[in-house]
């Protein structure tokens, strides 16, 4: 009679593993919003942790089946086999479901980094865009406009390694049909307003060196004329104190 039991036992686990196995291994997944992504990884976590927990029943026929065979070798035996069949595909079992649920987490990890990296470079454009617009109305120095370019430069000077992770993030997810359709959307309107506001920003950058570069030359012949105009202002107050004749100067004095 044990050894009916026993048998029992294991043709019920083995049915319950054969469940198990279509439920959460054979069924095809689509991922299509971050909703389904995210019940699809709590439910995995759920199977591998039922999974596990069938260890104890595991451990507990494997005992039974090893002391019926001390006792009855002849039914042991056959068990003992019966049971080998049931340890290798139970094994099996777990080893998949792991695998499946540690693939799911890092695809649910990809996404988080995905979206925290697309806040970052998102935060970096609005800083971008705000300084663009500060170089709109300038007032006409030279120390405005050269702050201006200064504050430009520093923020155009980021660097690209969060373009370049959210592009392979990115890539990596929609190759695996994973929430393609909104990642493609949201990586394509951040590459538009990326585009749109660099080559915006790098022509007022430009703009601002023409400009600063034209200030500083009108400076400079301003400061030479009025060097200039010192001089001769000296030369004639010098001509006046001696009272030198007016005809008796440089034709430019007079």
């Amino acid at each position: 009679e044990k050894a009916v039991n026993l048998k029992k036992d294991l043709a019920e686990m083995q049915e319950w593993m054969t469940q198990a196995e279509e439920e959460y291994l054979e069924k095809d997944f689509e991922y299509k919003s971050p909703e389904e992504l995210e019940n699809a990884v709590e439910e995995m976590k759920r199977a591998k942790e039922d999974v596990l927990q069938k260890e104890v029943r595991v451990k507990i026929l494997k005992d039974n089946i090893k002391m019926l065979a001390t006792k009855v070798p002849s039914s042991g035996q056959d068990l003992a086999t019966e049971l080998n069949v049931v340890l290798e595909n139970y094994q099996l079992l777990c080893n998949r479901i792991r695998g499946k649920c540690h693939t799911l987490e890092e695809v649910w990890s990809c996404w988080i980094e995905l979206l925290q990296y697309l806040e970052l470079e998102t935060a970096w454009l609005n800083n971008l865009e705000e300084r663009v617009q500060m170089t709109g109305n300038l007032p006409d120095k030279l120390d405005a406009v050269n702050d201006a370019l200064e504050s430009l430069e520093s923020v155009l000077r980021h660097p690209a390694d969060n373009r370049t992770q959210i592009r392979e993030l990115g890539q990596t997810l929609i190759d695996g049909g994973i929430l393609d359709d909104i990642i493609s959307e949201k990586l394509e309107a951040f590459n538009a307003r990326y585009e749109e506001l660099s080559h915006l920003a790098v022509s007022r950058q430009i703009t601002l060196e023409q400009q600063l570069q034209t200030m500083r030359e009108t400076d400079h012949m301003l400061q030479v004329l009025q060097e200039n105009l010192g001089d001769l202002d000296r030369q004639l107050t010098s001509y006046l104190t001696d009272r030198i004749d007016a005809f008796q100067i440089p034709q430019e004095a007079q």
